[in-house]
């Protein structure tokens, strides 16, 4: 009877696991462009952010590259500005063929006076790049948002340098393109079908002029964020509860911004596809920019899998970031490091739109109920948000230098105490311990030890803030009263600037920071996306989203239990920020409950989500939407034509075992799981499973 209850039970579960080859996969399409230069096709991506790092787009462009190329090779082009500092590090420039079509627009851009820079960006993938040199066309602005103002009715200001930059860069890119159709069309004897992808409102003029100019060419435009929205939630308003109340002309006018909004609109409406990064994004673009998206698109990263490796970098990482405690935490070190987890926050210094407030008010909750429950388990909480600091905080240097000095000390009398028990032990004696350290050892350690002595607080900030009195997060510890005091279960750490390897405190990079905590807390309130959680994703550490993120929203469509694989999804749209701020305080009171063996089976449940956030799943959303562009204008194009006959598939590593509840991938998306198509059982022990699960249902219910 229990054989047959197990087996059954085995059946009911393999229905609900999920392999990664039944996810869409962008490898099937790899031929490095050898299909699209037989039937002379070509993808233009331009954005602000190509080899210009600025933001969350720039990371977005650069991890994909490498699908990119090995999907279109050399008939994929990216286009973007020229910024000579940035420029220099990141692009080997190289002049194209002139023969080639692309060599002959450039030439043609060259002629009108125009400085093109082009070659290699020295990123995965290597592809071709085409930087276009703003300064050299100042002199035709006028002209140029002249005829912006004529043909689409959008005027710039001229205080605005930033917007006549990007009037200037579109037009140029517009005149690029529009030559390049022309000179391909003797390239090949298959007529050019070209698509050009634009990113965000800074690339919209490229694209509002070459429809204008009726270039033929397909295009896509991708929201990454509204300019409306990022601004109307900074304001402190019901954003989501009030999306279909606002007048968007008015708000856009009030905050000074209407000329951005109408480039941003117009290329929305203008372009042959539409899309944005998330479902939330989607309803925001559908209500402040007038368009519902026609397909979503993503974000991904690269993967580099390691299937054991993970955790051991994440005992390293660990065990740096407790060397920093130990030393910020001087004199008042009376806390246990195997009984202490580290959460961490990171991004923007948007203090509500990155959900730091509720954040600091649920830890100091999650402090009350950590006492109420009497237990020995300490949290660390990092805050990495960079804002203006006059210098390090002595306090947290000094606890730095006190630590170091009794680690040398230590280190010196240890390697004189093993030179004595290894004398003592030669001459046939056992050691007595009152001989191993003598008084001189004994007065050094003491000196040690009276350094240590400390009797104000551990600082809640490594670093002398600006405006002190006016910083949010500051003021927010104030008012929750979180000041690392001894009796506290719950320690706050303010870290006001990015982590680098040289950091003089932590000494290691932002990456390995990560790898070394053991949650990511990102309750944000407006997030698009959200690649932080999806950093920690992919290198095993939980973390804790909203249903306001586009993260968030991506992984509760996909997985039927998130909490399961370490993805905590808060609820901040359907319920008020009291009962948000709750919910959070319980989703990390519930992972402190669980103890080091059950966090281990977190981890590596997390790390096998992965492959879901791989460009190499996620890469094919891009080519969907540019096959829909290019449907819209040239309705010979099939997508059955443009798979090309390729090699065996290439296989990736599957998770080590098979994560459970995982849902049928999206409605749209490419090749969705069919139920109980997997027959292969569970590589983790039943014990572990059971024990995680029993765990989760326990505090669940609790």
């Amino acid at each position: 009877m229990e054989r047959k209850r197990s087996s059954s039970m085995t059946r009911q579960s393999s229905k609900r696991f999920y392999r990664s080859d039944s996810q869409g996969d962008l490898a099937k399409f790899w031929d490095h462009g050898e299909h699209f230069a037989m039937q002379n096709r070509w993808v233009f991506e331009c954005a602000w952010e190509v080899a210009n790092k600025v933001g969350g787009i720039y990371t977005v462009i650069r991890s994909k590259t490498g699908v990119s190329v090995n999907e279109l090779g050399d008939q994929y082009v990216l286009l973007g500005p020229y910024f000579e500092f940035k420029a220099k590090q990141e692009v080997e420039e190289e002049d194209f063929p002139y023969h080639h079509p692309l060599g002959q627009a450039v030439e043609r851009a060259r002629q009108k006076g125009y400085r093109i820079h082009c070659g290699r960006w020295l990123v995965e993938g290597n592809p071709q790049i085409i930087l276009f040199d703003v300064g050299s066309a100042g002199a035709k602005m006028n002209e140029f948002k002249h005829e912006l103002y004529e043909k689409a009715g959008i005027g710039i200001p001229h205080e605005d340098v930033e917007a006549n930059d990007v009037c200037i860069f579109g037009l140029m890119v517009a005149e690029f393109l529009g030559d390049f159709r022309f000179l391909a069309e003797n390239y090949s004897d298959s007529p050019p079908r070209i698509v050009g992808h634009f990113h965000e409102w800074m690339a919209g003029v490229g694209l509002i002029m070459s429809r204008i100019w009726k270039i033929d060419i397909a295009t896509v435009f991708t929201t990454h964020a509204t300019l409306l929205g990022r601004f109307l939630c900074a304001g402190a308003l019901d954003f989501y509860n009030k999306l279909d109340q606002f007048n968007c002309d008015e708000e856009a006018g009030k905050r000074g911004f209407y000329h951005r909004y109408c480039i941003e609109r117009a290329a929305a409406h203008l372009c042959h596809c539409f899309t944005t990064v998330s479902d939330i994004t989607g309803k925001e673009a559908e209500h402040l920019i007038k368009r519902k998206p026609d397909m979503i698109t993503p974000n991904g990263l690269n993967v580099q899998r390691d299937l054991h490796e993970f955790q051991n970098l994440h005992a390293e990482s660990k065990e740096k970031i407790n060397q920093f405690v130990r030393g910020h935490f001087y004199g008042h070190f009376d806390f246990d490091l195997d009984k202490t987890l580290y959460f961490f926050i990171a991004g923007r210094y948007e203090f509500g739109n990155k959900g730091a407030d509720i954040f600091i008010e649920s830890l100091a909750r999650l402090n009350h109920l950590l006492k109420e429950a009497k237990s020995d388990k300490t949290v660390v909480a990092f805050l990495i948000f960079p804002t203006k600091t006059n210098s390090f905080n002595v306090e947290s240097l000094r606890g730095h230098a006190v630590t170091k000095g009794l680690k040398d000390t230590i280190d010196e009398i240890q390697k004189v105490v093993g030179n004595r028990l290894y004398e003592t032990c030669l001459r046939g004696m056992v050691p007595d311990g009152n001989d191993l350290l003598s008084k001189n050892d004994i007065v050094k350690l003491k000196r040690c030890i009276f350094a240590q002595a400390h009797t104000n607080l551990p600082p809640i900030t490594t670093h002398n803030i600006v405006d002190d009195a006016m910083d949010p997060v500051m003021n927010a510890f104030r008012r929750c009263q979180l000041f690392n005091n001894r009796t506290d279960r719950v320690k706050v750490v303010f870290h006001p600037e990015f982590l680098t390897s040289t950091n003089p405190l932590f000494n290691l990079d932002y990456q390995e920071f990560v790898r070394g905590c053991h949650m990511g807390v990102f309750p944000s309130y407006y997030e698009p996306w959200g690649y932080t959680p999806a950093e920690c994703t992919i290198m095993g550490i939980p973390s804790i989203t909203t249903n306001l993120s586009g993260f968030g929203c991506f992984m509760q469509e996909q997985i039927v239990d998130p909490q399961s694989y370490g993805i905590y999804i808060v609820d901040r749209m359907h319920i008020g920020v009291e009962e948000s701020v709750s919910q959070l305080a319980k989703c990390m009171m519930d992972f402190v409950g669980l103890n080091r063996r059950q966090r281990i089976i977190m981890r590596n449940r997390t790390e096998r989500l992965s492959d879901m956030l791989d460009w190499k799943s996620l890469g094919i959303y891009y080519r969907r939407a540019r096959m829909r562009a290019l449907q819209n204008v040239f309705p010979d194009v099939s997508e059955n034509e443009e798979a090309p006959r390729l090699p065996s598939r290439l296989n990736y590593p599957r998770p080590i075992s098979e994560p459970p509840s995982l849902a049928p991938s999206r409605a749209n998306s490419p090749n969705s799981s069919a139920p109980g198509s997997d027959s292969e059982a569970s590589h983790d022990s039943e014990e572990e499973e059971a024990e995680l699960q029993t765990a989760l249902s326990q505090l669940q219910a609790s």
